[in-house]
């Protein structure tokens, strides 16, 4: 601060990028000293020295340890009871179980942005992004485990969710009923890294696949038409899901988010896709008696593609009120 505000008496400007990072530095050491102030647990009284072990046995108090753990406001040290059991060998810290750092250097909230600037861009950029804008040193790696591991995390409550729902169990979502329901899904090819593809079959017979599909789903509703009565889709009513799997595997994750929205209210259900064959599939298997609907875009290109077949040796002017262009086709 001193060189700051003596630079400033001699050009009579100010820096305040610089005075900003300042502060939040000067901020941050003080958060520091004061959060590893406060995770300085107290030696255990007398009848907090024992602790049940998972073997069977009982654990006994040894000593306080520390660990370093990143926060949000900087590094800073966990002092905490260590626990042993004389009959298994294992040791174990409660301290940790509470504060969630069990088994990691970062605190809750560190992890929480590692997550977050590590599923919007590539890691080093991630890393970048989390010294940019909360002046935390991380590494390219540790954004990239602490990405994957809460991505993991949420894969496997998604996955026992998902069977509860194969296996009825989920809870009614009770409210009003919903007049008009509509789900959709769809595929695309998305780039992924080389390793992603090996041993996989491109489009091109004999070539080596550069992409992986992508399905994608939707859920949402609509109760209101335009003036030339087409559907139009409820405002913030649209929810997603997307997975790179088996079709399978992503009817029924399609189908729970389907139920979480209201699917048993549904007064009217609608299934919509492009024609594909793993479409209505998943359809018959997860949401039968919906409505099925091919969606306009795709309907019109199927009939231009049966015009076609049917009179190979006519031109047909084109428009884009009458249907997809030559190239689309």
């Amino acid at each position: 601060m001193l060189v700051i505000f003596n630079g400033r008496r001699k050009t009579g400007r100010l820096d305040l990028e610089a005075i900003e990072m300042v502060v939040r530095s000067a901020m941050h050491q003080a958060g520091a000293a004061a959060l590893t102030e406060l995770l300085h647990f107290p030696t255990p009284t007398a009848d907090q020295r024992t602790l049940p072990c998972s073997c069977g046995q009982q654990a006994h108090y040894r000593e306080l340890r520390s660990k370093p753990i990143l926060t949000a406001v900087g590094k800073v040290e966990v002092s905490r009871p260590y626990y042993l059991c004389a009959h298994c060998h294992s040791g174990q810290f409660p301290a940790d179980v509470e504060l969630d750092i069990e088994h990691t250097e970062f605190s809750p909230g560190v992890r929480r942005m590692l997550a977050l600037v590590g599923q919007d861009a590539p890691f080093d950029q991630g890393r970048q992004q989390m010294k940019l804008l909360a002046d935390l040193e991380v590494t390219t790696k540790a954004v990239e485990r602490t990405a994957e591991a809460i991505g993991e995390d949420i894969a496997a409550r998604e996955q026992n969710q998902i069977q509860r729902a194969m296996q009825l169990d989920l809870p009614v979502v009770v409210g009003e009923a919903i007049p008009l329901l509509y789900v959709q899904m769809d595929g695309t090819g998305v780039p992924v890294v080389k390793k992603e593809t090996e041993d996989r079959q491109g489009k091109t017979q004999g070539q080596p696949a550069h992409t992986r599909e992508v399905k994608l789903g939707c859920v949402f509703t609509q109760t209101t038409w335009d003036q030339g009565g087409y559907a139009i889709r409820d405002p913030d009513s649209t929810t997603y899901v997307g997975a790179i799997e088996t079709a399978e595997a992503f009817g029924k994750r399609l189908y729970l988010e389907a139920w979480k929205r209201g699917w048993s209210r549904a007064q009217k259900r609608v299934l919509m896709g492009d024609g594909s064959e793993w479409i209505w599939n998943q359809a018959q298997e997860h949401f039968p008696g919906a409505t099925q609907i091919v969606d306009l875009y795709h309907a019109r290109e199927h009939l231009w593609e049966l015009t076609r077949k049917l009179h190979p040796n006519h031109e047909a002017k084109e428009s884009l009120d009458d249907g997809p262009s030559k190239s689309a086709g």
